[in-house]
C-alpha cells in the first residue's frame, strides 16, 4: 500500500510528495473571477461573462492538470474537474 501512495503522490519532477501547489495563471484568473461572482451575483452581462470565465477556466485548468500534471494524483484532480464542470455545464 506504502508503495501505490507512493507512486500517486510523488512529484515527478522534483520527487518530493505533492498534493496541493499554488494556484498557476488561469487559477488565479479563475479565482478572481469566482470572488468577483460572489460579490456581484446579478443576473446582468457581466455576471454571465464571469460565470462563463470560471467554468472555461476551470476547465482550460483541468485539462493541463491531465496532461501536465506532475503525478496521478494530480491527473485525476483535473479528471474530476473536467467531469464535474462539464456535467453541471450540460442541461
Amino acid at each position: 500500500m506504502r508503495k501505490i501512495l507512493n507512486w500517486f503522490f510523488r512529484n515527478r519532477e522534483t520527487g518530493a510528495i505533492t498534493i496541493v501547489q499554488w494556484p498557476n495563471l488561469v487559477l488565479w484568473i479563475v479565482i478572481v473571477a469566482a470572488v468577483l461572482l460572489w460579490i456581484w451575483p446579478s443576473s446582468d452581462q457581466v455576471s454571465v461573462a464571469l460565470a462563463v470565465v470560471v467554468k472555461g477556466g476551470l476547465l482550460i485548468w483541468a485539462a493541463d492538470e491531465i496532461v501536465r500534471g506532475v503525478n496521478p494524483w494530480r491527473r485525476c484532480l483535473g479528471a474530476a474537474v473536467a467531469v464535474y464542470e462539464l456535467t453541471t455545464l450540460l442541461p
